[in-house]
């Protein structure tokens, strides 16, 4: 009996030992030692690090274009500063509104004409993209003296006596669409102009007619005389103009015309206005607007015996002036040794030349006595 009671007490020691060994039965107290710990291990969340964004990368600077259109200052890719400018008259007579081409010719000159009327010459170094030109008017002598500067192909409309006198004892090369062999290809008659406005209101040429036609004439020399220098100087890109404000001008050629130019300072360029409204370029609808602004004083008188009341305009010489550009206005001084010769601008004692804005030019060139005002 004894020996049974020994082996059940052994028996149940033996089932007792494995909880022990196991770890604590469930529902057991926790010892002190263990009671901070928590029942799982603790993971700390770490948020994502954003990455650094990328600067941007600077802007590749403009290549510097090789070569400069002398009459604006601006680069270009080609060499056009070789080649000799296209100078054609354009009419200005209410009826011939709107002018086509205009916006794109890199200087612009106006002066009077008999009647109380202006004519106006556009000077385009290159005439490349410029589509229809015109309309085209007759020559005068002092215009042909200011193509001539500019050693500048001439396409006109007939003239004055005068003006032919002038083109044949000066050897200017002039193409002139009433007395020469170019009506029909060179220039032509837009019928709608003609129907609505008149014969002398209907002429056109164009930039692509003129790149086509020129190589093919014998006596058309493309390239400038030898020893032509351009006399113009330009600003560098950065430069502003110094000087009184000069925010409106108003230059009143005669009770027909008044020039209006108003600086637009988002664009730095004077728009032009005449006849109570906007100065559009009938080819892109939008109002012409220039870098420069000129107004030279000169003398200008009616020629004796002259029965259709046509003007001489001194081109030759010296006078005063007034250059505005970037908002503000200065005194200048002009000079054109002879006819061939171009024309330069300096200040009033000429001892340095004027530096303009770089891109197009309008000059106004009208009497001593005329009224222009700068506010």
């Amino acid at each position: 009996m004894k020996v049974n009671r020994l082996l059940s007490l052994l028996l149940a020691a033996l089932l007792v030992l494995p909880l022990y060994s196991c770890g604590k039965p469930e529902g057991a107290a926790s010892s002190s030692a263990d009671s901070s710990m928590p029942d799982e291990p603790s993971v700390s969340v770490i948020a994502p690090v954003e990455p650094e964004p990328e600067p941007e990368p600077e802007p590749e600077p403009e290549p510097a274009l090789p070569y400069v259109n002398p009459l604006t200052g601006e680069g270009c890719e080609t060499d056009i500063g070789q080649n000799r400018p296209i100078a054609i008259m354009l009419n200005n007579h209410k009826k011939a509104m709107p002018q086509l081409g205009v916006s794109q010719a890199d200087i612009i000159y106006e002066l009077p004409a008999e009647g109380g009327i202006t004519r106006m010459m556009g000077v385009f170094q290159s005439v490349e993209g410029v589509g229809e030109i015109g309309t085209v008017r007759s020559a005068r002598d002092y215009y042909v003296s200011l193509a001539y500067g500019h050693d500048a192909i001439y396409l006109h409309a007939g003239g004055s006596p005068q003006a032919y006198d002038a083109i044949q004892n000066w050897g200017v090369t002039a193409l002139d669409c009433v007395n020469g062999p170019y009506e029909g290809t060179l220039f032509w008659r837009d019928q709608a102009r003609r129907k609505n406005a008149g014969l002398e209101h209907s002429v056109l040429t164009s930039g692509d007619k003129i790149l086509e036609l020129l190589p093919t004439y014998k006596r058309v020399t493309l390239t400038h005389r030898e020893g032509y220098t351009d006399p113009l100087h330009f600003m560098q890109p950065e430069e502003k103009a110094v000087g009184e404000a000069a925010n409106t001008l108003s230059v009143k050629f005669s009770s027909y015309k008044t020039g209006v130019f108003t600086y637009d300072s988002d664009t730095g360029l004077y728009k032009v206005e005449e006849y109570g409204a906007p100065y559009v370029d009938g080819n892109t609808g939008e109002q012409v607007a220039v870098k420069n602004v000129l107004v030279l004083y000169t003398d200008v008188a009616n020629i004796k015996g002259d029965d259709k009341g046509r003007l001489t305009v001194r081109t030759t010489g010296t006078g005063e002036g007034l250059f505005l550009c970037d908002g503000v206005q200065q005194p200048i001084r002009w000079a054109k040794k002879d006819n061939k010769s171009p024309m330069t601008f300096t200040t009033p004692d000429g001892s340095s030349p004027i530096e303009l804005g770089i891109g197009h030019t309008y000059i106004n060139i009208v009497g001593a006595s005329a009224t222009v005002t700068v506010v």
